[in-house]
């Protein structure tokens, strides 16, 4: 390789040995593939479609009649977002699918809006937890936290309402550019310096 010519890939092969050049072409092959971040989740998002897991209406369903009742209810870009990502978890954690879109979300959103998304799932069985013999009052255990109104808001508002199979939900098309919106720079990140 000539001097000053640029890696196309890192030459270690553990990291003790990784040079500057070599995280130079690291980072330089991160931005295509972090980018792409959004066209990942919309076929995540698609693949929602199809399995309604017992409710009325499929899980992309549900995820559409969920941001699109916020964002007719003119909640910011970021809500809207979060509303349409909140059940991605869906696909890869049936069990804790709250803490999972959560934490795809997090370095992008408010830090309210994390807590949402990563609490909406305990607040939401509010709705049905003493069906299944649970405590529907779990939430309580948040209660007095800044944001507990907040969550508990968007179950009853948004979440909790959106099975409904007469519902004319956006398309997902409609909120692809909003999502890129959001995605396109991470607000925080152990990847990302602090501002000065």
């Amino acid at each position: 390789m000539a001097d000053g010519e640029a890696l196309s890939q890192a030459q270690f092969t553990a990291m003790t040995e990784g040079t500057q050049e070599d995280w130079m072409a690291i980072v330089k092959a991160a931005g295509p593939f972090s980018r792409e971040l959004p066209d990942r989740l919309i076929s995540h998002l698609k693949m929602l479609a199809g399995d309604s897991g017992g409710y009325p209406v499929d899980r992309l369903e549900h995820s559409l009649q969920t941001a699109t009742r916020a964002f007719k209810d003119d909640k910011d870009e970021e809500y809207v977002v979060c509303a349409l990502m909140h059940d991605i978890g869906d696909l890869l954690g049936p069990s804790n699918h709250a803490e999972i879109g959560a934490i795809i979300m997090k370095p992008y959103v408010s830090e309210r809006n994390y807590w949402m998304m990563d609490k909406h799932g305990i607040f939401q069985g509010y709705y049905f937890f003493h069906h299944l013999g649970l405590d529907r009052d779990m939430r309580e255990q948040f209660r007095g936290h800044p944001d507990f109104e907040y969550t508990a808001q968007f179950c009853h508002l948004y979440d909790q309402n959106s099975f409904d199979p007469d519902y004319e939900s956006m398309p997902l098309e409609a909120f692809e550019p909003m999502l890129r919106r959001v995605l396109a720079s991470p607000k925080r990140s152990i990847y990302k310096r602090e501002a000065a």
